[in-house]
C-alpha cells in the first residue's frame, strides 16, 4: 500500500435489511471513519453487486465506501469496521486494499485477528508497498524467527 493510497469496503446487509437502511448504516461507517482522520470517504456506487459466494436467490443489500487513507491508519481502519459491525444487521463488510480483500464478519474474534493479520502482512510486503499499513508489531515479537520449514 503506498502513501495516500485507498481501500474499498462493501457493506452487505442480512437477507431483511432493505437499501434504505442500507444506505443509512453506511453513512453511519463513513462517519466513524472520518473520526480516524483518514484523508477522504466517499460513497462508491461503481460495481454494487452481491459479494461473491452469495447464495443464488439470497437477496443482499450492499452499500460501499470509498476510503483514502495513509497506510499507517489500515490496521485501525480494520478495528472500527470490526467494531461498528458488532449489534448492527451486517452480514459481512469486504475490504479491498490494492486487489487483495478480506471479508470480515464470518470468524470467531480468534480467526479475525489471525486473518486480518495475515492480510495487513500480505498488503505489507505487496510490491510497491512503502512504510507499514500498521504500527504495531506482529505477534512473536521483533526479531524473532520463525519456525524451521522442513
Amino acid at each position: 500500500m503506498t502513501a495516500g493510497s485507498g481501500m474499498r469496503l462493501v457493506v452487505s446487509g442480512h437477507a431483511d435489511v432493505d437499501q434504505a437502511e442500507l444506505d443509512a448504516l453506511t453513512a453511519q461507517l463513513r462517519r466513524r471513519l472520518l473520526e480516524l482522520d483518514v484523508d477522504d470517504v466517499r460513497l462508491d456506487r461503481s460495481g454494487e453487486t452481491a459479494p461473491e459466494g452469495a447464495k443464488s436467490g439470497e437477496v443482499i443489500t450492499v452499500g460501499a465506501l470509498a476510503v483514502s487513507l495513509a497506510p499507517v491508519l489500515l490496521r485501525p481502519v480494520l478495528r472500527l469496521v470490526e467494531t461498528w459491525m458488532q449489534n448492527r444487521p451486517v452480514r459481512s463488510v469486504t475490504v479491498d486494499v490494492d486487489g487483495r480483500t478480506i471479508e470480515l464478519g464470518h470468524a470467531s474474534a480468534e480467526q479475525q485477528q489471525r486473518l486480518v493479520d495475515a492480510f495487513l502482512d500480505d498488503v505489507r510486503r505487496a510490491p510497491g508497498a512503502s512504510g507499514t499499513p500498521d504500527a504495531e508489531p506482529a505477534p512473536g515479537g521483533p526479531g524473532e524467527d520463525p519456525a524451521p520449514q522442513g
